[in-house]
């Protein structure tokens, strides 16, 4: 299984990288190890290509993993209201280590710590998600239809978006329906 970026924030992206999202012993990874990690940041655009040079300069590859891991322990605990004040010392330590920069077409957080650059433009992406975002349109989707429980912004006209990916997700649910559907047609035409 691929990982698929589809969360819309890279808060979200962050809390899509275990599948499914529900404890259980077939989960599968994606941050399995620093090398993992260091390809999927700049892939939700945490980080750039130059900065993962300077990332692996000056990093302690295991600390950084596990920076990360605890910040993506926080994103379903704070979207419910819990455990704020852990996401705040973590973010206060960012802002302690960085300075803002401008870019296109938001500021970007520039870590005076290459170190620490990853965890920390994650603790401020999350902190920006709880800030800014609409959570209104926060869904998941649908595991008890087939789907894989990913977080995602729905950013849909109508607000009627219900799969992570129609590609993945949504495309394998209305294959099951059809074969469901063309199995009970078959069974009654017997």
């Amino acid at each position: 299984m691929d990982l698929r970026i589809v969360g819309g924030h890279p808060a979200l992206d962050l809390a899509n990288t275990v599948a499914p999202r529900q404890t259980g012993d077939d989960q599968i990874e994606f941050l399995s190890d620093p090398a993992a990690l260091l390809a999927w940041a700049p892939r939700i655009g945490i980080v750039t290509g130059a900065d993962i040079e300077r990332v692996e300069r000056s990093w302690s590859p295991e600390a950084a993993l596990a920076d990360v891991l605890e910040l993506r322990s926080l994103v379903d605990l704070t979207l419910a209201g819990q455990d704020l004040d852990r996401l705040s010392r973590r973010w206060a330590a960012a802002m302690d280590r960085s300075a803002l920069a401008p870019t296109s077409p938001v500021s970007l957080l520039v870590g005076t710590d290459p170190a620490w650059m990853i965890g920390d433009r994650l603790a401020d992406a999350l902190v920006d998600l709880l800030r800014t975002a609409d959570l209104s349109r926060l869904r998941a989707c649908p595991p008890d239809e087939g789907g894989c429980g990913f977080l995602f912004l729905d950013r849909s006209r109508n607000l009627t978006r219900r799969w992570c990916s129609m590609d993945d997700c949504g495309a394998q649910a209305k294959s099951r329906r059809l074969t469901e559907r063309r199995r009970v047609r078959g069974g009654r035409s017997g």
